[in-house]
């Protein structure tokens, strides 16, 4: 397990990530409610993934990170989430991304990422402002059918603070697939979960 300090990093809120959509309460994306966040843009393309929409490398809804933590408290204070799920698309393309984080973890909300890169490539910054990372490429050779929300056996579970130790049954207790369908006026239809 890694040591956070996340007081150590330099913070600029008026930094911009690109977001393809918010979701202010689920809990399909991890353990208990959360906001999850998914962004736009891709550069690892893995075959047989279930967000292929947002792979393309175009602008979506172009945020500052103040815009974003703001949704996030407001997301705390009407549905009472725990944390908050950053997905894609690759959530570490966003270059402000260490940033939310921090942000978002001063703030006492978790912070849970999953990405297709391996946490030994990932920027120490960020790696030392999450609590918890899904890491690896999807490989549909590898479908994992025992892992909650985790698509291939050659992905990991890292756990780098204490937040989460308690839920780590979340991922792995075999339950029922949960699929979440949300509506919204700007982005349509949009559903998550265990899609796979």
């Amino acid at each position: 397990m890694l040591k956070q300090n996340r007081k150590d990093l330099p913070l600029d809120l008026s930094k911009k990530l690109n977001v393809a959509h918010i979701n202010m309460c689920t809990e399909a994306e991890g353990p208990h409610k959360r906001m999850a966040i998914w962004f736009q843009g891709c550069n690892i393309l893995c075959e047989g993934c279930c967000n292929t929409e947002l792979q393309p490398i175009v602008t979506a809804h172009i945020m500052t990170l103040q815009e974003i933590v703001d949704i996030a408290l407001e997301s705390q204070k009407l549905y009472g989430i725990e944390g908050v799920t950053f997905l894609g698309g690759e959530p570490t393309l966003q270059e402000g991304l260490s940033e939310l984080a921090k942000s978002i973890g001063n703030n006492n909300l978790g912070t849970i990422l999953f990405t297709g890169k391996i946490v030994e490539l990932l920027d120490e910054k960020l790696v030392y402002s999450i609590d918890l990372i899904v890491d690896g490429k999807f490989d549909e050779q590898q479908i994992d059918n025992n892992r909650n929300l985790i698509g291939s056996k050659n992905q990991r579970i890292h756990l780098l603070t204490d937040r989460y130790k308690k839920d780590m049954d979340w991922f792995y207790k075999v339950r029922e697939k949960r699929v979440e369908v949300n509506i919204a006026q700007s982005t349509g239809v949009f559903i998550s979960g265990d899609v796979l």
